[in-house]
């Protein structure tokens, strides 16, 4: 270990080789760079602070409490799960953006002051970009700048929030804001955009299936969980948490049910998981922040093999629609298990994660005397294994047989399927290993005779509902169909703006130029009744007056480059 080395430059410095490396060795470097950054994380002791003075601010560059060690943690493990994912491909570009933006992360969680946290945050943005523009389509850059102006506007209010707060109380720390605040309410808003809120969330919906296939996995694993653990650390408590993450646990559920793209199914079933992330941390008690904590180490997991199995549907058939697809176990029956595991992971079966970490949430509602919230929130469960639990392996491997014969995932790829899987179970297993994690003690015991039985017939029910829907052909079919969001609120109006912007930079810029030949003709004829040097651009007028209408054309268009 580097005393006061932050294991986020690890990643980040460590990546910026990876070009360079041949692949023989870029495979091997690729899973070490996680290895050695735990390795640097693992023996700091709780408390560890490292301290720099910049500018004359002293910045915290390093600190570690329980709750950040335990999203460095699985942070960590996210990154060397995904690195093994992405042997399948031979582009460096995307291993060493993922390193770096996985780096980035990490140093968001690890930040002890504002500050720190915001320089974190826009590098995270900057570089995880280049995920979804690696897939090189037209589609995807356009998504990817979206993506990029929708992040750079949580980072501008971020650092708006911040010089507020600094001002008006003298402190840059990280630690509990005040919403009732100006500072307090922008920064709220930055994080509230990279956690989905709703009608924030859309940028999450639209650019992550326009990734890669390794892009959509890395970009699942820490987005959203920075926002989540950015929320923790300063809104805990804050009570209109519970009724925004209730919509997000609610509302994804319907769009999911319908959607036809899988890999957008699965980033609505993120928005529903954060839902449940936001409620516990809007109810604030230590039960409610252990169970937020311990949902998004395990969210990071199973909602990570369900993509990385969609990724190697994608890969392997060229396809991700669930029209397109069908009868795959015959031809990835590893993928398949791999896949049915996750659904059994992120629709709470016993013995599976979620089981273990979404109930710590709903029963610390049920203590606070939150009846409404954890009916909603046992609405959202059923919902969940709809969409994620059934529809995601059902149209995708089973349901009718499309005719396709592919090969079997990428061996890379089956063997980080395979880790994510194994963890998603032993967390399931031995719920207390995850629980001496948490920020917070607990006697919680998930596996009560209650639980498992109440757990079983949501299930149960849920499953007859859904076999009951598609013997009835009622269940929304498979279809090639574009679903309004509501993101067409201030898109399409968004649209209409700009282009009346432009019809009326148009006609200004037509009478500017008329003003400019007029004013310059004038300044021609005046100058050509006089002597001197005046007199020899009076000669020359026609060319004098040119280069004036050039520079200043030239002037306009330059301040409408920079405005636009």
């Amino acid at each position: 270990m580097i005393t006061d080395l932050n294991p986020a430059l690890i990643l980040i410095l460590g990546a910026l080789l990876i070009p360079a490396l041949k692949a023989s060795l870029r495979t091997t470097y690729v899973l070490l760079l996680p290895v050695l950054s735990f390795l640097q994380l693992y023996p700091l002791p709780a408390g560890s602070r490292t301290e720099v003075e910049v500018l004359g601010m002293l910045l915290s560059t390093l600190h570690l409490d329980k709750l950040s060690f335990m999203f460095a943690v699985i942070f960590h493990i996210a990154a060397f799960i995904l690195m093994l994912y992405s042997l399948h491909s031979r582009d460096r570009l995307q291993q060493m953006v993922s390193l770096v933006y996985a780096g980035c992360a990490l140093g968001v969680v690890l930040a002890g002051d504002l500050v720190t946290l915001f320089i974190y945050w826009e590098a995270a943005a900057i570089s995880s970009v280049f995920l979804i523009w690696a897939r090189r389509t037209q589609a995807s850059y356009r998504a990817g700048m979206r993506y990029l102006i929708v992040q750079v506007i949580s980072g501008l209010l971020l650092l708006s929030g911040i010089i507020l707060h600094a001002r008006a109380s003298g402190s840059i720390e990280l630690t509990q804001l005040d919403l009732g605040t100006a500072g307090g309410l922008l920064i709220f808003l930055a994080f509230g955009i990279k956690c989905a809120f709703p009608l924030l969330h859309n940028w999450l919906v639209d650019a992550y299936p326009q990734a890669t296939v390794t892009g959509t996995v890395v970009l699942s694993a820490f987005t959203t969980k920075m926002a989540v653990y950015a929320l923790a650390t300063t809104f805990y408590g804050a009570e209109i948490l519970i009724w925004i993450g209730l919509l997000m646990a609610a509302f994804p559920i319907f769009y999911a049910v319908i959607e036809n793209d899988l890999r957008r199914v699965l980033t609505y079933s993120m928005i529903n998981q954060l839902g449940f992330m936001v409620v516990g941390i809007g109810i604030g008690t230590e039960l409610a922040l252990n169970g937020t904590a311990a949902h998004a180490f395990a969210d990071i997991l199973f909602k990570g093999l369900l993509f990385m199995s969609m990724g190697a549907v994608l890969l392997r058939t060229g396809r991700i629609n669930g029209s397109d697809l069908g009868g795959l176990y015959k031809s990835m029956p590893y993928t398949t298990v791999f896949c049915v595991i996750g659904a059994a992971s992120i629709s709470a079966f016993p013995l599976f994660s979620a089981f273990v970490t979404k109930s710590m949430i709903m029963e610390a509602a049920g203590l606070e005397g939150y009846t409404f919230t954890w009916l909603v929130l046992l609405f959202a469960s059923a919902g969940v294994f709809h969409h994620a639990g059934i529809k995601i392996p059902y149209f995708a491997f089973f349901a009718h047989d499309s005719g396709i014969r592919c090969k079997e995932a990428p061996t890379s790829m089956l063997v980080a399927m395979a880790v994510a899987a194994t963890f998603s179970m032993c967390i399931g297993i031995f719920p207390q290993t995850l629980y001496a994690l948490l920020p917070y003690q607990t006697d919680y015991q998930p596996y009560t005779t209650t639980h498992v039985i109440t757990q079983l017939q949501l299930l149960f029910f849920s499953a007859l509902a859904f076999t009951w829907l598609v013997r009835q052909g009622l269940y929304p079919p498979e279809l090639r169909s574009v679903n309004l969001d509501a993101d067409w609120l201030y898109r399409k109006p968004g649209r209409w703006l700009a282009q009346y912007a432009v019809r009326a930079v148009v006609a200004s810029e037509q009478q500017v130029i008329v003003w400019v030949k007029r004013l310059s003709f004038d300044v021609g004829v005046r100058l050509h009744r006089h002597h001197g040097p005046q007199g020899l651009l009076a000669r020359t007028w026609p060319t004098g007056s040119m280069v004036l209408w050039v520079a200043f054309l030239l002037g306009i268009y330059l301040i409408f480059y920079y405005v636009y």
